[in-house]
């Protein structure tokens, strides 16, 4: 009679250990995006060139710069993370810029559907996006692989530019000059900008689950998109403009490019599986063995994921309702256009709730001429806009 009791109790404490246990792991689950917080660099350079200040310091400028901002924005780094902004003067600059710019085109990709990637009013690290990072979504997919293109696209631009004391001109994958054109000016150093990115957000990711794998191979998508579109771009040299000789280099495509083609892999994102079992490596094969892994797709007629492609394991939310603990508004008073049946469209981005039109006339400049010289002339006309706005 006294052993039931005790049985019990004992399974009692079992349960409630593995409900914290998986309560912990479901809050630490975007922790990989902590370093996100370092967006707020990106508005004061001389905040962000000195990564030795100290805490206090540093903590007392942020609070000048953004009132009831209580954290300092570099105690959301790791340790190797500072050492890396340490050894490279001038670099979390450009991680910052980076980090601010992929916000702006997250959203620029997404403008038209349920979820906008909306940010937090304080944006604070890996709360930037809100909770919708700790699901294993497409969502978060694009934004783990869009943060470290954008980082990887500015710290290589930085290093060209000279803004990186332990970078320059990048003269890595030079083919053999042309018949008509010879290598020349400064290439945008991607080697650099892509061994940093891998070194320096991939820092973030600890252990060997799931989530740390999807994490990793996202943050690799995200950098070959940027490194695999390097282009080549000249500049003419001779008399009047002839052109007898065209000076090369190599060239970063834009981060709108990137987006695009990141968006693309959102579109097409492979669902991969969760295996039965994740067996830890040792510390001394996990270095190795970082990136040497495989996911395997949901369904098995279904060709793996490439190293190009973004992965995810969860299902998304509809985003058609508010939800702050996530940290989305729901579709409510958006636009749509009634005409589309995309995503856009009134249909699907109102969820079935209707919508309601509105026509307001508006001022616009038209019939602009140029006068010589220099002048632009335009008249004032007034026009008639129809909105149409989710219930």
């Amino acid at each position: 009679m006294t052993r039931a009791p005790a049985a019990w109790a004992g399974l009692c404490l079992l349960a409630v250990a593995w409900s914290l246990t998986h309560a912990d792991a479901s809050r630490s689950s975007g922790k990989g995006s902590k370093w996100w917080g370092v967006i707020h660099l990106a508005d004061d350079t001389s905040k962000a060139e000195d990564p030795t200040l100290s805490n206090d310091l540093r903590s007392n400028r942020m609070r000048g710069a953004y009132p009831g901002y209580p954290l300092d924005p570099i105690s959301s780094l790791r340790k190797k993370q500072r050492r890396l902004a340490r050894e490279n003067q001038g670099v979390i600059g450009a991680v910052a810029r980076g980090t601010r710019a992929a916000v702006t085109e997250c959203q620029h990709q997404f403008r038209n559907r349920r979820w906008n990637c909306p940010t937090q009013e304080r944006m604070r690290g890996r709360r930037l996006f809100g909770r919708i990072v700790n699901i294993a979504c497409r969502e978060t997919a694009f934004l783990y692989a869009m943060t470290s293109a954008s980082v990887t696209h500015h710290v290589s631009r930085a290093c060209a530019e000279g803004s990186v004391r332990s970078c320059s001109c990048g003269y890595s994958g030079r083919q053999p000059s042309g018949p008509d054109w010879q290598w020349g000016g400064c290439s945008d150093n991607i080697q650099f900008g892509y061994r940093f990115s891998r070194r320096f957000v991939d820092a973030s990711e600890r252990g060997r689950d799931m989530r740390y794998m999807m994490n990793i191979h996202n943050n690799e998508a995200g950098r070959r998109a940027v490194s695999g579109q390097m282009q080549r771009q000249c500049k003419c040299h001779g008399m009047s403009g002839s052109c007898t000789v065209k000076t090369c280099w190599m060239r970063l495509p834009t981060l709108r490019e990137v987006g695009d083609n990141l968006k693309a892999e959102f579109d097409g994102a492979t669902h991969v599986r969760v295996p039965n079992t994740i067996q830890n490596s040792r510390r001394s094969r996990r270095r190795r063995r970082r990136y040497n892994f495989q996911l395997q797709p949901l369904k098995p007629h279904h060709k793996p994921p490439t190293r190009n492609d973004l992965v995810y394991y969860e299902d998304s939310p509809d985003f058609c309702t508010k939800n702050q603990r996530l940290g989305f508004g729901g579709t409510v008073g958006r636009l749509c256009n009634d005409t589309s049946s995309g995503v856009d469209g009134c249909e699907l981005m109102c969820c079935g709730r209707g919508y309601h039109t509105q026509v307001k006339e508006v001022l616009e400049h038209c019939e602009c001429t140029f006068k010589w010289c220099c002048d632009v002339k335009c008249k004032v006309c007034r026009t008639r806009k129809v909105e149409h706005r989710c219930l």
